[in-house]
């Protein structure tokens, strides 16, 4: 398995623009929060399940990413379980969210990293919180 730093720095390379990393920062926590909404309205025990899933796979690359996607999803679930209708206005979020990307990618003028490799949808996340890490000075 790649390590973190070789993910992070494949992801990158298509996330130079600054007007595509933008919409990274929007649309990246909506997909991932509308995704979770329709697992969410399939049974909340699924969107949980994936998430257990998705954090072996974070925690095999850094059990710090890992703990702040927990956070991370622990929050987006807590949201979900408050709100009366999910799956539709995950649609309606999952879809928008994506045409944003896509508009992103076509001003950078690459196509989206997870073409390449479809991990790179859990890397998507990761790589925002890793900014984040670094903006701090907390290792991963």
């Amino acid at each position: 398995m790649k390590a973190i730093d070789q993910w992070f720095h494949e992801y990158g390379e298509s996330h130079r623009n600054p007007v595509n990393k933008l919409t990274h920062w929007i649309c990246v926590p909506l997909i991932t929060f509308s995704v979770l909404g329709m697992l969410w309205a399939i049974h909340p025990w699924v969107a949980m399940l994936v998430v257990g899933a998705s954090l072996l796979f974070y925690a095999m690359l850094s059990w710090q990413i890992a703990a702040a996607m927990l956070v991370v999803s622990l929050v987006m679930l807590l949201i979900l379980s408050m709100m009366t209708y999910v799956f539709w206005p995950s649609v309606a979020i999952f879809v928008l969210a994506w045409i944003g990307q896509f508009i992103g990618h076509h001003i950078e003028g690459k196509k989206p990293s997870f073409f390449k490799d479809v991990q790179f949808l859990l890397i998507g996340p990761a790589w925002l919180l890793g900014f984040i890490f670094r903006l701090f000075g907390i290792r991963y």
